[in-house]
């Protein structure tokens, strides 16, 4: 810092904030222009008709497009900001010696804010394992942190409004508290590979609270980066599926088998018929979206999403390394069974 910047360092401070406030207004004004564009693309420069379905799907491609690309990075960068504040490290010591049942809650709250990945869940599992935590209290986190997912919230709330989005975490949270409970009941520990019993957890510097608030902003344009330059393929497949179900699939059909007046064996078969796919939030919000247009029923919708995106098939694959394939398929089948649950209660209330 030279002689210049040392005699004014309000100005330094205060120059990441003006920054984000200038970006900030320059998101508004686009985000309030998306509507009046996808339209005038559609009807006018493409010259597809008011009403049609080719009009409505492509329509409907053009607003969600950009909506969901400029909701992921508006939001993706407020919560990095606020996760910047966290670490796994800390959940880590925040867990340690806390009692059943208040550990499954932390532990699942811990989980929303905590940044995390398939590729983490092996490290996480033998820091938490090695650190005493019960092994229902890690699955507690290990099932709210993808679960819960950041894109998922910012994409619901986006297109459903806040009630919704905050029915999201609430069931997620529900999710992973009760599932944790119920496998720290079962008393599975002997399911646990035994290297990981004999394991020592090396923790890592926790640099979360020494950083500036222009380093948690650098960190936040980061984070946005990466994760769009990650989902945007998604979003577009999701969106391109979303609008071709928007504009081609007949209300009737869905309805049959997603709506409220389904028979109730087809939410099972809705959320089992989920566990081979693979895909991210970004992916199937948008196809979320598309179903409840169509007459799907927003629990059975809801817990379609959630099944597809909460059992993670790479994260499966990766526990595999420290869990035996009886706890896996608990695992598994417990969290599945919550989905299936919280469908129905969705379907009952909303």
């Amino acid at each position: 810092m030279d002689a210049a910047q040392a005699a004014v360092p309000g100005r330094i401070e205060r120059e990441p904030w003006t920054h984000v406030i200038l970006a900030a207004l320059l998101w508004l004004a686009l985000y309030n222009l998306i509507e009046p564009l996808s339209r005038w693309i559609s009807h006018a420069l493409l010259g597809l008709p008011v009403g049609s379905q080719v009009g409505e799907a492509v329509a409907f491609f053009f607003y969600d497009v950009p909506k969901i690309l400029l909701l992921l990075s508006g939001m993706i960068f407020v919560i990095t900001v606020v996760r910047s504040f966290f670490s796994a490290e800390r959940a880590r010591r925040l867990l340690s010696g806390k009692r059943v049942g208040i550990g499954n809650v932390l532990a699942a709250t811990l989980g929303i804010v905590t940044p995390f990945c398939s590729c983490s869940a092996v490290a996480l599992f033998i820091g938490f394992v090695e650190s005493g935590i019960p092994l229902g209290v890690t699955f507690s986190f290990l099932i709210a942190a993808p679960v819960i997912n950041e894109v998922a919230l910012i994409l619901l709330f986006g297109m459903f409004g806040w009630k919704v989005a905050v029915l999201y975490v609430t069931s997620g949270l529900t999710i992973a508290i009760l599932a944790g409970l119920v496998i720290g009941r079962m008393r599975l520990e002997r399911y646990v590979e035994e290297f990981v019993w004999r394991m020592q957890f090396r923790s890592g510097e926790d640099a979360a609270a020494a950083l500036t608030w222009e380093g948690r902003f650098a960190q936040a344009r980061d984070a946005v980066r990466e994760i769009l330059k990650n989902v945007w393929a998604y979003v577009l497949v999701g969106i391109a599926v979303g609008a071709g179900i928007h504009g081609y699939v007949p209300t009737d059909a869905l309805a049959g088998y997603m709506g409220k007046d389904a028979p109730w064996w087809s939410l099972p078969l809705v959320v089992f018929a989920a566990l081979p796919l693979y895909s991210n939030a970004a992916g199937m919000a948008p196809v979320l979206q598309a179903l409840v247009e169509k007459g799907a029923a927003l629990g059975s919708a809801l817990a379609f999403m959630m099944a597809v995106v909460g059992v993670s098939l790479p994260e499966t694959i990766l526990l595999r390394r420290v869990l035996k394939p009886q706890l896996i398929a608990v695992f598994v089948g417990v969290v599945m069974l919550a989905i299936i649950i919280t469908g129905y209660l969705f379907n009952a209330v909303l």
